[in-house]
């Protein structure tokens, strides 16, 4: 059984049941939210994946190479600035439509509606198109939808989707009301809101989406720190 733990904004913590360790988006050491810092992760981290540049998603990323020797799953873009500006090369392109079957499991990067300029240190003029992730995992379809509006593409995953996890905070990404409409795109068993209750600009009440969604999906509301198994 894989589990899953959710550490503030889009942080999240996958560990499959052979043990394999993947992050995405860590946004750590600035986040109010965060329940845990890198040295969480100093033990073991196998793979990180990024969905798009911004600070909020990648803040501790660039340290976490350094500091835990992952291999690095993200955009061309991202991977090019990882090899050229920080020489780092145990890294894996991607990009938008382009999946891969890696030993723990599958990933496919799916469009998001978002910016893309990259944030860090000699980052200037470096871009990438936002992706969400969808992650194939011991049989569980788990899509991490990064930042993102409602796009009808996500009617297009409907049927490999177990577990979604999907913005809500509105002002930069979805709103509760537009990310209940993704739910009737995307068909998943479970949902699990994300990057919401940072700052005041994203503000919003989980329950009230949980009210906006069920019966129709499990809402699964986890505070920072909170596991959800798989």
């Amino acid at each position: 059984m894989g589990k899953l733990m959710f550490h503030g904004q889009s942080c999240v913590e996958i560990v499959a049941a052979d043990g394999t360790r993947l992050l995405i988006d860590p946004f750590l050491t600035d986040n109010p939210q965060a329940d845990v810092d890198r040295g969480h992760f100093h033990d073991r981290l196998d793979y990180l994946l990024l969905t798009h540049g911004h600070y909020d998603h990648v803040a501790d990323a660039w340290p976490l190479l350094e500091e835990t020797n992952p291999t690095l799953i993200a955009s061309f873009e991202i991977v090019a600035y990882a090899q050229e500006v920080l020489g780092y090369d145990k890294t894996h392109p991607m990009h938008i439509g382009g999946g891969y079957e890696f030993p723990f499991g599958r990933v496919k990067l799916t469009p998001a509606l978002h910016g893309g300029q990259v944030a860090g240190k000699g980052a200037e003029g470096y871009t990438t198109v936002p992706a969400g992730l969808l992650i194939d995992l011991d049989g569980c379809g788990i899509y991490h939808a990064g930042d993102t509006a409602l796009i009808t593409d996500m009617a297009l995953l409907e049927g490999q989707v177990d577990v979604a996890l999907l913005p809500i905070g509105d002002n930069f990404t979805m709103g509760p009301e537009d990310a209940a409409r993704a739910v009737d795109l995307i068909k998943p068993r479970v949902v699990i809101p994300i990057h919401f209750n940072t700052w005041p600009l994203i503000e919003q009440d989980p329950e009230s989406f949980r009210a906006r969604v069920e019966p129709r999906a499990e809402v699964v509301v986890l505070e920072p720190g909170d596991t959800y198994e798989f």
